[in-house]
């Protein structure tokens, strides 16, 4: 058993999941907020959080949007961790007749507006890519310039970073960002397992991510669709928090959907305490990673 509980965040409705493909995704700032307050009766301490234009399901940068669902969240719960997202704005598709000039379905942004709704909102947390690698047929693109962009932005706001490392890479440029100072050690840190061309869903994997972070530093790791759960395990039994969601998977079981984030939440919840492991509230989250209301 671990001598800390576990925190599980709950990723609420993410960016590339579609309405299409699961009739109950949260799309407006209320189901967004509601799913959120129902994952954390579940067990989630951490929401983290994208909008999408409600009319559409289509994934939004709006600040309004962001603000609606912090206000519904914070009616109802003062002390469930929000953590909003910083990852839209980096995607970048080449054009066919030259792959210089961005295609349709490009999204990149300059730094400061891709955090603009940090500056105006101060979560509690949100998360900030590291990665520039391929993904799908596309290009995500975070360059060391643009990452420290962003991270001035996040420090000058009061807001912690979520560091999400997709690969070995990102890890590496983290722990140079720390060592400049440009980010505060030890961090808290996110593995995103299972994304083609990223980390393999391995437990080999997450031993080496894991054994690269500074002493003392918080981390966590979550699996792609069906390592989702597998995910969970590993994660706790190498010494670190887990993350469960729609954003990331959709289904309880092989052909069956997830009904909400808050099944989803249980189940990690019930992987954690099978194991061993407790489960942190909020306030318990709060007071582990040093954030103060």
């Amino acid at each position: 058993m671990h001598a800390r509980k576990t925190i599980i965040t709950c990723a609420v409705t993410g960016n590339l999941t579609k309405p299409e493909q699961h009739p109950g995704l949260p799309i407006t700032p209320q189901q967004i907020a509601t799913s959120a307050l129902e994952a954390a009766n579940a067990g989630a301490a951490v929401v983290h959080i994208h909008v999408r234009e409600p009319g559409t399901g289509r994934p939004s940068m709006d600040i309004d949007l962001y603000r609606q669902v912090i206000e519904r969240i914070r009616a109802v719960d003062k002390e469930l961790i929000i953590n909003l997202t910083t990852g839209p704005g980096g995607r970048f598709i080449p054009s066919d007749h030259d792959p210089r000039i961005a295609a349709p379905g490009t999204t990149l942004l300059p730094p400061e507006k891709r955090v603009g709704h940090i500056a105006a909102l101060k979560p509690d947390i949100c998360s900030l890519d590291l990665n520039t690698m391929n993904s799908g047929g596309d290009v995500v693109i975070n360059t060391p310039k643009n990452v420290r962009r962003m991270a001035n932005v996040i420090r000058e706001a009061g807001v912690k970073p979520e560091l999400e490392i997709f690969d070995s890479g990102d890890l590496h440029l983290a722990l140079d960002l720390i060592k400049e100072g440009v980010l505060d050690g030890p961090g808290l840190w996110t593995f995103v397992i299972g994304v083609k061309y990223g980390f393999a869903a391995m437990p080999e994997t997450l031993l080496y991510a894991r054994n690269f972070l500074p002493q003392g530093a918080a981390w966590s790791a979550f699996g792609i669709g069906r390592t989702e759960f597998p995910m969970v395990a590993q994660a706790w039994l190498a010494g670190g928090h887990v993350r469960v969601g729609l954003e990331d998977n959709i289904y309880l079981s092989k052909g069956v959907l997830a009904e909400t984030n808050a099944v989803l939440v249980a189940r990690a919840r019930d992987i954690v305490v099978s194991l061993g492991g407790e489960i942190a509230t909020a306030s318990e989250a709060r007071e582990q990673l040093g954030l103060v209301k």
